[in-house]
């Protein structure tokens, strides 16, 4: 019998009806039968388990392997036990109560296959108001680690494992936590993985709430048994990530996602004496992770809970907690105290003197949000013109001090202009039921890129346009673009401007990819100009033979009026003669050559704007002459060939002895 690729261990207790669910999206997917085997063991279920599994093993033979046992506790026994039975180069744990959309496992295995990863982690989606992980799903990672991604962020185990990886390291499921031991199952395959591996752009899992909210992480709570596994948790930090940015960026989630859970979720429904002892064990669990170094990575409410931790300071904590359920309920941000250029949450016991707890724990200058919104943004000659508002969240609309900041993508040049302040009356009102007032938060500037350099034209280059909004005296940069009023366009408009002097610069505006924001490129650095100009065709104008009318388009949002020419040059004497556009009709233009004053000879030809050129296309060649008189003697312009394709049109006086010879023959 032919190894399968993949082994899907389900893990099975009380599941039904969602076990049907769970074992048939297995079944069917496009990956194919041949390529899998599904271990489902009952963990000594009490309600139709057993009976739907001896159904769907019939349904599906030689696909279903069921394996029945007494109830364990938990779901360590029972997947432990699928992974001593399988046989695939991969697993795939699959908890009973979900289910798989159609192609994830292919993904996920070609994803493994293509980049030689040992860990897949495959997009979740919640159901039934099941909260799922999301920041690890933002873009697909063909190749990443537990250090400079944010999978460590998602430790449960449905995910797809190389299992040579895991009888290498011989891992295995704690069979003594009746919660967390995922925890340590999959740190520990992240920590030895060469390489992890993220399916961000399909749902692959779709992580199902019960109705009776009996998923096995809902219904297993208390602090004392997630104090039981946070502990081995960090021992197992320190025992394979040396002191550095590494350990921090694990150290980070463990004392944010699990210190906050155990205080909020258990801990403060525990009698007195045992969050006493409880807080005692975390303070002395969390002791090693954290350091002030790592402060800069933690929020100001992550300080603060870790610091009353830290000292013991049990009733302040339980405050602290409970500020923070209402402050979820009343869904508005919390004020702050603006002093010498720093901002401070006041949250419980800032600058308390009966609960001293340094300010440092309350400083949210390095996180303060900004808003802004762009209502005009257009480029009008050599003048770009922005308009909007922009405010520090939290941060009432005093002592404005906010301007504009152009800085050049490469050199890191940057030139800052003041913007005029403008007054916004009523906004705020919409956002944290209206506790905050942002007055004077509008701005409008006008950039003139002849002069933005201290006085100075602008130099070619990217320049990226963002707001350094200021109040109170804080300052924050914001790139601007992503937000938009509906009328502002995101498209790219590209322009052709004159300069400080006789020369012409392209300057485009548009918008990055894929943020949004606003670029102004200057010497076509990303815009050409060539692209925009177009010939359609070149005849005798109808009303006047003795004229070439030359059509084109120019997809340009601008250039200077008469600057548009089409130059003839040649001729036995090297002349030139240059002919301005007459007439446009939205994109198109007509330019009219007269050919009755060209000099004899052979005549090229371009269309030309300041230092951009397109050459003219041959001209037909089964295009009459134009004929006309000169000081009473016949003259004529007709195409000749000139080898190449390009435009060549002969000009000459009519031989009269040789054309009556010829009309003689």
């Amino acid at each position: 019998m032919a190894e399968p690729t993949i082994s899907v261990i389900v893990a099975a207790y009380n599941a039904m009806p969602y076990l049907t669910r769970c074992v048939t999206s297995v079944a069917e997917q496009s990956i194919g039968r041949e390529k899998l085997e599904v271990i489902v063991v009952n963990d000594g279920s009490t309600d139709g388990t057993a009976d739907e599994l001896e159904r769907l093993s019939g349904l599906y033979p030689g696909l279903l392997r069921v394996v029945h046992q007494a109830n364990s506790g938990g779901p360590s026994a029972p997947r432990n036990t699928g992974l001593e039975l399988a046989r695939g180069t991969f697993v795939y744990f699959l908890d009973a109560d979900d289910h798989l959309g159609p192609e994830a496992l292919e993904r996920m295995v070609r994803m493994a296959e293509d980049n030689g990863t040992d860990v897949v982690l495959g997009k979740m989606v919640g159901v039934g108001g099941r909260g799922a992980p999301k920041s690890m799903f933002k873009r697909n990672q063909p190749r990443t680690d537990v250090f400079s991604s944010r999978v460590y962020w998602t430790l449960n185990p449905m995910k797809l494992f190389r299992r040579e990886l895991l009888e290498r390291h011989a891992l295995r499921f704690p069979t003594d936590l009746a919660i967390g031991e995922d925890q340590l199952f999959v740190g520990a395959a992240y920590l030895h993985a060469s390489g992890i591996s993220v399916v961000a752009d399909y749902d692959c899992l779709f992580w199902v709430l019960r109705e009776d909210e009996g998923n096995i992480t809902r219904r297993l709570k208390g602090s004392e048994l997630r104090l039981r596994f946070l502990p081995r948790m960090v021992d197992l930090i320190l025992d394979n990530v040396p002191p550095g940015p590494g350990r921090d960026h694990l150290a980070h989630r463990h004392l944010t996602v699990e210190v906050q859970q155990i205080l909020a979720d258990q801990l403060v429904f525990e009698p007195r004496e045992t969050q006493e002892k409880m807080l005692d064990q975390l303070a002395e669990t969390i002791e090693p992770l954290w350091h002030d170094g790592l402060n800069d990575r933690l929020s100001a409410m992550a300080r603060l809970r870790l610091h009353l931790v830290r000292e013991r300071m049990l009733d302040e904590l339980l405050e602290v907690v409970e500020f923070e359920r209402e402050s979820a309920r009343s869904k508005a941000a919390t004020p702050l105290l603006v002093e010498n250029g720093r901002a401070y949450a006041r949250y419980p016991f800032l600058r308390d003197p009966a609960h001293p707890v340094p300010d440092s724990c309350y400083d949210v200058t390095a996180q303060l949000g900004t808003r802004h919104l762009v209502t005009r943004a257009e480029l009008h000659g050599t003048t770009l013109h922005l308009a909007g508002h922009g405010y520090l969240h939290r941060v009432e609309t005093r002592e404005v001090t906010s301007e504009l900041v152009l800085r050049e993508r490469d050199s890191k040049a940057e030139y800052r202009l003041p913007v005029t302040h403008t007054a916004t009356p009523g906004l705020g009102a919409a956002e944290d039921r209206g506790r905050f007032a942002y007055d004077l938060a509008g701005f409008e500037v006008a950039v003139d890129i002849t002069t933005a350099a201290d006085g100075e034209p602008l130099p070619d280059g990217l320049w990226d346009v963002s707001l350094a909004i200021g109040a109170q005296g804080l300052s924050k940069e914001v790139r601007v673009g992503s937000k938009r009023a509906e009328n502002v366009s995101s498209r790219a408009s590209t322009h052709v401007v004159a300069g400080t002097g006789e020369e012409l610069r392209a300057v485009t505006l548009y918008t990055t990819k894929p943020y949004g924001n606003f670029t102004l490129d200057l010497g076509e650095r990303k815009h050409e100009v060539l692209p925009h100009l177009g010939l359609d065709g070149i005849r005798w104008a109808a009303d006047a033979p003795t004229e070439l009318e030359v059509t084109g388009r120019c997809t340009l949002a601008s250039y200077p009026e008469g600057a548009l020419v089409v130059g003839l040059t040649g001729g036995e004497s090297g002349g030139t003669l240059n002919a301005r556009q007459i007439s446009c009709a939205g994109d198109d233009f007509v330019v009219r050559v007269p050919v009755a004053a060209l000099p004899a000879g052979v005549w090229g030809g371009e269309l030309r704007l300041g230092p951009w050129v397109l050459p003219l296309p041959e001209l037909p060649q089964g295009l009459a002459p134009a004929k006309w008189r000169r000081h009473g003697l016949p003259w004529y312009a007709k195409p000749v060939p000139d080898g190449g394709g390009r435009f060549a049109l002969e000009v000459a006086r009519t031989q009269l002895v040789k054309g009556i010879a010829r009309r003689l023959r």
